[in-house]
């Protein structure tokens, strides 16, 4: 067995599948006894967004990003077959049939398992958005954060 205990996820797709994927691995490998992070960067903070609109006084360019940009894991479309938002639909009415979990379940679940969830801070100034925008409970650093955690896994995935 190896002397690392870790897995590190980077999480950098807002595509509702690639969630359900990192969340699902993240929460397994944590179900294992591995201490998981999962590092959320650029289109990846979607996950993490609030569904409420939280009002922040922003530029107008940070503003838009704002509301192009989904908020809310339920808002997320498919990487493949999205068709307008019909194939998320779909896809989530065939999860709740097979008992499948959701996303936002899955976030509970990770956060059940003291996974830490970090929101990478360069990323937010990029995209324009402010801690009150995000889900709570969140570590906010940046990419070394990510690397120092990264450097002591033995699994690292870019999802």
């Amino acid at each position: 067995m190896s002397e690392f205990n870790k897995t590190t996820i980077i999480v950098f797709s807002g595509d509702l599948d690639k969630a359900l994927a990192s969340f699902i691995i993240g929460t397994g490998a944590a179900a294992m006894g591995k201490e998981v992070t999962m590092f959320f960067t650029f289109w990846g903070l979607n996950i993490l967004r609030k569904e409420q609109y939280v009002h922040i006084d922003k530029p107008f360019l940070d503003k838009m990003f704002g509301k192009m940009m989904p908020r809310d894991p339920e808002k997320l479309g498919l990487s493949k077959m999205n068709m307008g938002g019909m194939g998320a639909k779909l896809m989530k009415k065939v999860m709740k049939e097979k008992n499948i979990s959701s996303l936002k379940e899955l976030i509970e679940l990770a956060r059940e398992l003291d996974i830490k969830l970090v929101a990478c801070t360069m990323s937010m100034d990029a995209l324009g958005l402010h801690k009150e925008e995000l889900i709570d409970g969140l570590e906010f650093a940046g990419v070394a954060h990510y690397l120092s955690e990264a450097n002591e896994s033995n699994i690292n995935l870019f999802i």
